[in-house]
């Protein structure tokens, strides 16, 4: 036997220390606190299956009246004795709070929808949290602003687009206490989560925190940057990780390594099991993929399909996770035949508006570390933004389109999805003279007419399915994302008749309704919205932030 010396055991024994720390400073909150599926166990389970609820986000919402452990205690005793006659629903009700729309106790009288915006702050505002054994809430210490309808919880992206109206209302201190819960998010766990939830920690959403502190700092000054520089490069180094190892040709996380060098990335989720919150609906949907897989597949042996059947399950599992995480859940995007979505394959595919919203993060950082006096992480991070910015052209072109899509790296091809997510990309391609922004503004305008521009404004996609984020619908953050991109590449003209479109319609559902709603119909204006896995939503947190700043834009009354 080979003896080791004395002195290099030491070097080992110190080197796994020091492995072991790292591991446990990177062991987040999110991985000790207990979620739905944990703390309820079987009665989460029978609950979710036997859908008692039409929606499967109301039983994780759920507040317990009492301790969790007695709740669960007792429904297993009942459960188990055949002679006891019980009503599932009722015991639910008898032992939880569940949860209720607060704005559906708010009856609109405002014709003006201007000042229905205004007076709906205060509906959807919600003070600082206090914390409740078994509910899947995590606690804020600031206040901020909720969605409205089934969501009773901050979501990251959708918070920005928000954010556009409060500044409108001048609820800057609102504003900077939403920063500081992103960033207290952030501090805690490692990242934003989708939502402030226990079963969102696996996963966060479009990074638009950098844009937030943007947004901010038009209001207070540059000291901005310096104040929330830690939180956006720990927000960094989160979509980053693995960056540094991963092999050419692999992916680890969030990021991917093409087989030249180039980085780029994904969305991605830690779990590959049901979502909590669509817990039935995701086993169907894997049911389905698994069906579908074993009738067009010849396998040797039933170990073999079984085998087959359970990787396709996991993988399936993480791609409807990984949806989620990416805002558009659910979309063409992410499915390999455009329509059914036990054919999602989001993992697989490099979206364009991840890769810019990560491009503005390297630049907000190399602006942060520029006015912090740190002139070598300055220039770091300026390598950095000008090697993603340079990929953009080879990787998202798509001469189907004759403009830009997203990529799939599992198959080396664009998904050719004629997309409004893909309109964000020339915002942020740097030309050498003003000529190269007008061409990127007469491409985009020239796609946008072709696949998007509709009656009510512009369609997420061009393809019809039965999902959210496909025709005919369109969505608030996304026409803000054309209209912009459009002001800034001299399409001054085509922005102006979108944002018209779009606050037309917004009026007249308005005034037919008195709502306001998560998501409009923009072909048939006549028509609500459609699809997906939950029913329309009226409130709505990012729909009333940038109907208040395009009309306040263009000085609409």
């Amino acid at each position: 036997m080979v003896q080791c010396p004395v002195s290099t055991l030491f070097k080992m024994k110190k080197n796994l220390i020091i492995q072991i720390v790292i591991f446990f400073s990177m062991t987040t909150s999110a991985q000790i606190i207990s979620t739905p599926d944990k703390i309820y166990g079987q009665l989460f389970t029978d609950v979710q299956l036997a859908k008692i609820f039409p929606d499967g986000k109301t039983f994780v919402d759920c507040v317990p009246k009492r301790n969790p452990k007695q709740i669960v205690a007792d429904y297993l005793k009942i459960k188990k004795n055949p002679a006891i006659r019980f009503s599932l629903k009722r015991f639910v009700e008898e032992n939880f709070e569940l949860p209720a729309a607060p704005q559906l106790n708010y009856v609109t009288k405002e014709t003006d929808v201007k000042e229905h915006i205004n007076n709906l702050w205060n509906v959807l505002k919600r003070e600082k949290d206090k914390a409740v054994t078994g509910s899947s809430l995590l606690p804020l210490p600031n206040s901020y602003i909720v969605p409205g309808g089934r969501f009773h919880e901050i979501y990251y992206w959708d918070s920005y687009f928000t954010m556009l109206g409060l500044k409108e209302s001048k609820e800057y201190d609102l504003i900077e206490n939403m920063v500081k819960n992103f960033a207290y998010l952030i501090n805690t766990f490692g990242h934003v989560p989708n939502g402030n939830r226990s079963y969102y920690l696996t996963r966060s959403q479009p990074p638009y925190f950098s844009l937030m502190v943007k947004l901010l700092a038009d209001i207070k000054g540059e000291q901005v940057y310096k104040e929330f520089l830690p939180a956006l490069q720990k927000e960094y180094d989160y979509w980053m990780l693995g960056a540094s190892t991963v092999k050419p040709g692999q992916a680890f996380k969030s990021v991917v390594k093409l087989k030249d060098g180039t980085i780029l990335n994904r969305y991605w989720d830690e779990s590959t099991t049901a979502r909590q919150e669509s817990y039935r609906d995701d086993i169907e949907t894997a049911d389905e993929a698994v069906k579908h897989m074993l009738a067009s597949t010849t396998f040797a042996d039933g170990k073999k399909a079984e085998t087959a059947a359970k990787k396709l399950r996991l993988k399936l599992y993480r791609d409807l996770r990984a949806g989620a995480a990416s805002g558009w859940d659910f979309s063409s995007r992410w499915l390999a035949d455009g329509q059914h979505l036990s054919t999602i394959q989001t993992t697989d595919i490099l979206p364009i508006d991840l890769n810019c919203l990560l491009l503005n993060l390297e630049r907000t950082l190399e602006e942060a570390y520029r006015i912090s006096g740190k002139e070598n992480l300055r220039k770091q991070y300026n390598t950095l933004a000008y090697k993603r910015e340079q990929s953009f052209r080879n990787v998202f072109s798509c001469a189907e389109l004759h403009y830009y899509s997203d990529y799939n790296f599992v198959t080396k091809k664009s998904t050719g999805i004629a997309a409004a997510s893909s309109v964000m990309i020339v915002s942020y391609l740097t030309e050498p003279n003003p000529e190269g922004m007008i061409g990127h503004g007469n491409s985009t305008a020239a796609f946008i007419r072709k696949y998007l521009l509709k009656e009510g404004g512009i369609l997420s996609t061009a393809v019809s399915t039965t999902q959210q984020w496909d025709a005919p619908n369109g969505w608030a953050p996304l026409q803000w994302i054309a209209v912009t991109t459009l002001e800034q590449t001299g399409q001054k003209e085509l922005a102006k008749e979108i944002a018209m479109r779009w606050i037309k319609l917004n009026k007249e559902v308005f005034a037919r309704t008195g709502k306001l709603m998560e998501k409009y119909n923009v072909v048939d204006t006549h028509l609500e919205a459609g699809g997906g896995e939950y029913a329309g939503q009226d409130g709505f947190g990012w729909t009333n932030g940038v109907l208040l700043a395009l009309m306040n834009k263009y000085k609409i009354k």
